[in-house]
């Protein structure tokens, strides 16, 4: 990727695009209708560190303004990706990408998909079940949307199954370049040991941005991501041939993603492949999936000093 550049300001002749500021000051300078697909995942709401807790009418008043100026600047043929995940109040869950599809709806989009994207890692509730999957609603501007299968299918279960019966008995029965990936994607989070973690406490995996930049871009089209981060959205893009742009806020997120950029553009970001099967700790043969409660030779309990 010589000589490539990171521009702080917009501009169609640019290649990469990390606006040091408010996403809406971004926005406005982006032309109508140049970006092929907005792809982000933008502050719960939840009182993390880089946002400042709203109530919720704030905050949907607030992704509403985001989402406008991203409508504008959406090609014809355009997709917008919005990754989420809950509000909590008071314990009280509220699905996000539920209160947030009228406002999609009013700016005229049409959903294709809301693609639920499961891990196995994050907090423990002890009043609730644990959140392991967040979702991915997937907007179209028009019926004449860019969708690219064939570089995203994933292994077929039975490679080797055939059509029993007939004009084509004996023939395979699956595609032999993989199966559609269905709307449930298994992708690990960036937790602990993943190989993408930073100083970021929602970062989300390359990969994953990866998926949509290929099934929903042409090499050489705009991604643009209105709440940068880590920068993992412009890495997905250039990675792939593709522009990318995005602002953050945060000082500290800002030269993070540039520098991951920077490596990227170097050949040394260090990321989970895409094609990389998720990690099974029985298979692997790891010693913790050996459970103490099933041994026999000594008596155990599970805290020291719980009575017997």
């Amino acid at each position: 990727m010589n000589g490539l550049r990171i521009a702080e300001t917009f501009a169609p002749d640019e290649h990469i695009v990390v606006y040091p500021g408010d996403c809406l000051d971004l926005l406005k300078t982006v032309p109508k209708g140049s970006i092929q697909l907005v792809v982000t995942s933008p502050p719960y709401n939840i009182g993390k560190e880089y946002e400042k807790r709203l109530d919720l009418k704030q905050y949907l008043a607030q992704q509403e303004k985001v989402i406008e100026q991203s409508v504008r600047a959406l090609s014809p043929s355009g997709s917008i990706c919005w990754q989420v995940g809950n509000f909590v109040d008071k314990g009280a869950i509220i699905p996000l990408d539920t209160v947030l599809y009228p406002i999609f709806s009013k700016f005229g989009l049409a959903m294709r998909n809301r693609i639920i994207w499961h891990f196995e890692h994050g907090l423990h509730c002890g009043r609730r079940f644990s959140g392991r999957y967040e979702t991915i609603v997937w907007f179209t501007k028009t019926d004449d949307y860019v969708f690219h299968l064939d570089p995203v299918r994933v292994p077929q279960k039975y490679p080797g199954k055939k059509h029993f019966k007939g004009p084509k008995a004996g023939q395979y029965s699956g595609n032999p370049l993989g199966k559609n990936p269905g709307d449930l994607w298994v992708i690990p989070n960036v937790k602990s040991n993943h190989v993408e973690k930073t100083d970021h406490p929602c970062q989300f995996p390359v990969e994953l941005i990866e998926r949509l930049v290929l099934s929903m871009t042409n090499e050489g089209d705009w991604v643009l991501d209105p709440f940068l981060g880590t920068g993992t959205s412009i890495i997905a893009a250039i990675r792939h041939g593709r522009r990318g742009a995005g602002a953050e806020v945060a000082p500290n997120y800002l030269e993070l993603a540039k520098d991951r950029i920077e490596r990227e553009m170097a050949g040394t970001l260090k990321t989970r492949p895409m094609d990389q099967p998720v990690y099974d700790p029985v298979q692997a043969g790891n010693k913790l999936t050996v459970s103490p409660w099933d041994k026999q030779d000594k008596e155990m309990t599970l805290f020291p000093g719980d009575p017997e």
